[in-house]
């Protein structure tokens, strides 16, 4: 049996090898292959897996590693979508770069539903898939129903268990395995990479003795969740968040897309509150930034760092502008939702969703509300959970118009013209028409190509 790893980022890199050195990935008697996938937007300016020195010694766990961009070019990783009829032969072709004849393989996949996964998906079509999670994404459900000869495929969901207790969505629907990575494995791989990370500016910043706390920006107006102007206003706010750690130093890892100004405005909100500050803007991940310089806590949006040095390392953590984000997120399907709301449950002053139990209510709850086709053996849970729900904590997390359209508790009354309306059938009536008056246009339209002899 070969492994075939196709792994996009270092999070999913470390929960993968993390969980081939807990036994959680089962020893192959043929190679593993590591085929690394740039998913950068602009690959030239991000480098591959495979060249990030920090990570090298994770790759010493591999048979044979392999750029898929470097296989493909100049075809992105992202856009790899062959005709049908060329699957077998891109097969026979690795099969025989590889060396591994007519050996079974098995496929380790992060992103299933977007090429290359995709793509390798279709390329072995006999072979198993367990699913490598990539931090807090993995315990959201699907964006997209996967069809069922897939998704009967996937057999397990390995995932680093950075939310003691709490399991993943993620393809539940298909009956797939959690496999949990223990914590305390997926802290060894953290440190391994921690020890072998060499960064001048990271020495230097690990170098001071001073209590620091780190901030970290996510740079939400690119996404268009926030003005520029409310984003820098949320920068600050994380100093004053940081304040409840007694730092002498803010270390601010901003976002690589940020510009300049969020960097200085937190610059000044920290030295007007008489502290020493720093940027690291280097390309090691947050975790092992918060690893080498020990600092007393961390601040950020809805960073999968924040949980995962909790649980690593017992750092404390702190949240800003994850209130305005619930309300923000559009559609309620978007992909942000279930991160959002788990970070911010867990940074709650009131502790109430401390409890694993009552957190994986939660999840499920919201995850059912974004996707209640896909989802929908959690309708029960979710039924329960919002019927037990204060009306201030329920809008917290449920949008009344979503909760109207699922008919779940707590959703707004009917008013009378939506009686009105579902009494005469007149919103059906409405989409009949509207269709009508489009496929009227289209039909002129073709009438007067056909005139015009176009």
């Amino acid at each position: 049996m070969t492994q075939v790893f196709v792994l996009n980022s270092a999070y999913g890199l470390m929960t993968a090898v993390s969980a081939i050195d807990a036994r959680t990935v089962p020893a192959s008697a043929g190679p593993r292959i590591l085929l690394t996938v740039n998913a950068a937007v602009i690959p030239e300016a991000v480098p591959d897996l495979a060249d990030i020195p920090h990570l090298r010694t994770l790759l010493a766990r591999f048979d044979r590693v392999e750029s898929l961009g470097a296989l493909l070019e100049p075809t992105p990783p992202t856009r790899w979508a062959p005709d049908a009829n060329d699957l077998p032969v891109f097969e026979r072709l690795l099969r025989r770069a590889w060396q591994i004849a007519d050996d079974p393989v098995e496929l380790f996949l992060q992103s299933p539903q977007v090429a290359p996964s995709r793509t390798i998906l279709r390329l072995f079509p006999g072979s198993e898939v367990t699913i490598i999670g990539d931090g807090l994404m993995t315990y959201s459900p699907l964006r997209h129903r996967m069809s069922r000869p897939l998704a009967d495929r996937v057999v397990a969901v390995v995932y680093a268990d950075v939310v003691p207790g709490l399991a993943p969505l993620l393809l539940t629907e298909a009956g797939a395995r959690r496999a949990r990575v223990p914590v305390e494995r997926f802290r060894a791989v953290v440190e391994e990479v921690a020890a072998h990370t060499v960064d001048a500016d990271l020495d230097l910043l690990a170098t001071s003795p001073m209590p620091t706390v780190l901030v970290l920006g996510q740079y939400l107006a690119a996404l268009g969740l926030v003005s520029a102007q409310e984003e820098q206003a949320m920068q600050e706010r994380m100093v004053e968040e940081a304040l409840r750690y007694e730092p002498g130093r803010i270390v601010f890892k901003p976002h690589p897309s940020a510009p300049p100004a969020v960097a200085m405005a937190v610059a000044e909100q920290a030295r007007a509150r008489g502290l020493a500050f720093e940027v690291y803007d280097g390309d090691v991940p947050a975790e092992i930034v918060a690893a080498r310089v020990r600092t007393a806590g961390v601040v950020a949006g809805f960073s999968t760092a924040l949980p995962t040095v909790h649980a690593l390392f017992g750092m404390p953590f702190a949240v800003v502008g994850n209130d305005v984000l619930l309300h923000r997120l559009d559609p309620f399907e978007n992909s942000n939702r279930i991160p959002v709301t788990i970070v911010d449950a867990l940074a709650r002053d009131d502790a109430r969703y401390r409890d694993p139990r009552r957190l994986q209510e939660l999840v499920d709850a919201v995850g059912y509300a974004m996707q209640p086709k896909i989802a929908a053996h959690l309708r029960p849970a979710a039924q329960a959970f919002l019927a037990d729900l204060e009306p201030a904590e329920r809008d917290r997390y449920f949008a009344p118009v979503r909760l109207k359209r699922l008919a779940l508790p707590g959703a707004p009354p009917h008013t009378w013209w939506d009686r009105m309306l579902d009494a005469s059938g007149m919103v059906g009536r409405l989409e009949q028409s509207r269709l009508a008056v489009r496929g009227a246009g289209r039909r002129a339209g073709r009438a007067w190509k056909a005139v015009r002899g176009t």
